[in-house]
């Protein structure tokens, strides 16, 4: 079940792009699909949701939207490089006009000293811009990080429209 202030924020988000005749598409990780949960518990979600896309395993970010494996490789799946991939890899495989994707390490456990836990980077492709990424370190156990990033992957599509 998703916050009330979640479905709130999300119910809002879908109202924007709607007027704006926004499409979205989500790649995710570290959420394993919450982004795309909670657009899509909004009645009417599919006039602005596309599709989803959830690429938790390093395979599934190759194969799905396409993000090089010598990319994965050498920054590691949690990293910028590879949020600004899923993003275009997400934008390029769907009829979305802006994807955004995140990368994470929700914990508890899965954390080092150069990437611990609750950090997530996040991607955004908007059709005719450049691609944008960002770094985040959330506190909180798996549950608070996970909400965190929904509720950050929405503040980035609400600025790049």
């Amino acid at each position: 079940m998703l916050p009330s202030s979640t479905l709130h924020d999300a119910e809002s988000l879908l109202a924007a792009c709607r007027s704006r005749g926004i499409v979205l598409a989500t790649a995710e990780s570290c959420t394993g699909g919450l982004i795309a949960a909670a657009l899509t518990a909004i009645a009417g979600s599919s006039d602005v949701v596309d599709r989803g896309f959830v690429t938790y395993s390093n395979e599934a970010k190759n194969e799905m939207i396409g993000v090089p494996m010598p990319l994965i490789e050498a920054h590691g799946a949690v990293s910028e490089e590879v949020a600004r991939a899923m993003a275009e890899g997400t934008l390029t495989r769907s009829r979305a006009a802006i994807a955004v994707s995140v990368t994470g390490v929700a914990g508890p456990a899965g954390g080092s000293l150069e990437k611990p836990v609750g950090l997530v980077c996040f991607g955004l492709a908007r059709t005719g811009a450049p691609v944008r990424s960002e770094r985040h370190v959330f506190p909180g156990d798996r549950a608070a990080i996970r909400a965190a990033t929904v509720a950050h992957a929405f503040t980035m599509i609400r600025a790049a429209l």
